[in-house]
């Protein structure tokens, strides 16, 4: 790769050890990539926060990278951790494993990042503009900013993510060049969609259907007639579990969609494939649902009020989490939704959610209207899973 003075100076370790084994880091994967330079970065969302992921091998990266020195060149926010840090007792979250959580989240404050963690960093300031070159970890959040902003990222994991953060670059391949973002597949959809269960039922039946073609994977969406901030993070964080899609081209809802030439003959997927996948989403039965959560990815303002709403003089009768970033919960606190909804029982799970938290063992049925909650429901905890629209998880609570 092309460095330039200040890049190799970097790399030499001028400027410290973290920020030379961020460069290293960097160097390897853009030469693997065949990138020949690096490119600036505006913000960065670093993946790995929960300590049920990382466990001591990863705090111990963490905590190299802190005491060599190394500090966030440019906006930086997390993932979600594996615990509300301020509500994690009312969750059932041990003591020990708060320990641990708040040790990684301390190194990463010694790193001057954001410890705001959520897999929304759109909706709580770290918001990249059209054509914003960026460096992103977070799957769902990595699709969203690419297709429905316009921003240009890679899947970056944790550590290469961390590295961007350093030294405030990134290589230059992939996504950040406009020929990788061209179609692969043109897609013709049939169907209504309206809840978040209809784009997330779509996600994992498009996004199985790209994964067994291997190869890139950009497709070029036809015949949804328009989709909210809450359906598109929805369908963004099921396509990218499902599929690995990191960009996808909307025609009239994603802003470059109108600028490409889509493929030629389209792959349909019909009405039926789309109930098919939903269903494929639904083994528990009513009875056997003993927990309850929205917010995969994290809830907007608009989902939490409609709870609120849904809530208001009622007492649920299972376990209900509500996750969502801290900013966000605290806008909710402000205009009386928090009150609302722990009157009736719920519990706000601020900086976590289902799929992080460690929670394997303690309950037998998950109901959400997430179909990437569905997966890592029963992929790591072994929960039966129900998907539902949103208002229906709601009184599922309340059954």
């Amino acid at each position: 790769m092309n460095l330039t003075k200040e890049e190799q100076a970097m790399f030499d370790g001028v400027q410290g050890r973290a920020t030379q084994k961020a460069m290293e880091i960097l160097t390897t994967l853009g030469t693997i990539y065949g990138a020949e330079r690096m490119i600036p970065v505006t913000s960065v969302q670093v993946a790995g926060v929960s300590y049920a992921n990382l466990g001591e091998a990863g705090l111990a990266f963490l905590s190299e990278m802190a005491d060599g020195g190394g500090r966030a060149r440019v906006l930086t926010t997390l993932n979600p951790a594996g615990m509300d840090i301020e509500n994690w007792q009312t969750l059932g979250i041990s003591a020990e494993f708060a320990e641990n959580q708040q040790r990684v989240l301390d190194a990463f404050a010694n790193m001057n990042i954001i410890t705001t963690a959520t897999c929304t960093p759109y909706l709580i300031g770290n918001t990249p503009h059209f054509g914003e070159h960026i460096a992103w970890a977070e799957s769902s959040a990595v699709c969203y900013a690419n297709s429905v902003l316009g921003a240009r990222s890679n899947r970056e994991g944790g550590p290469s993510a961390l590295a961007a953060s350093l030294t405030g670059l990134t290589p230059e391949y992939g996504y950040h060049l406009g020929a990788y973002r061209q179609p692969t597949i043109n897609v013709q959809v049939e169907g209504v969609f309206g809840e978040n269960t209809d784009f997330g039922a779509f996600g994992k039946i498009l996004g199985e259907k790209l994964e067994n073609m291997g190869g890139r994977r950009v497709p070029y969406i036809r015949g949804i007639e328009s989709a909210s901030v809450e359906n598109l993070k929805s369908f963004c964080a099921s396509l990218g579990t499902y599929g690995g899609v990191a960009l996808f081209h909307m025609t009239g809802i994603t802003p470059e969609a109108s600028q490409i030439v889509p493929p030629g003959d389209a792959m349909v997927i019909k009405e039926e494939d789309i109930q098919g996948a939903r269903e494929s989403m639904i083994d528990a039965q009513s009875t056997e649902i003993d927990f309850v959560s929205l917010g995969c990815p994290h809830l907007s303002i608009k989902e939490i009020a409609r709870i609120a709403e849904l809530l208001e003089g009622e007492q649920v009768t299972k376990e209900f989490w509500i996750t969502t970033a801290r900013p966000t919960k605290e806008i909710a606190d402000r205009m009386g939704y928090t009150a609302v909804i722990e009157a009736a029982g719920a519990k706000f799970a601020a900086d976590t959610c289902c799929v992080v938290a460690p929670i394997k063992g303690r309950f037998t049925a998950l109901a959400t209207d997430s179909a990437k909650a569905c997966y890592y429901a029963y992929a790591k905890n072994k929960f039966k899973t129900a998907l539902k629209p949103f208002d229906e998880v709601v009184f599922e609570a309340l059954k």
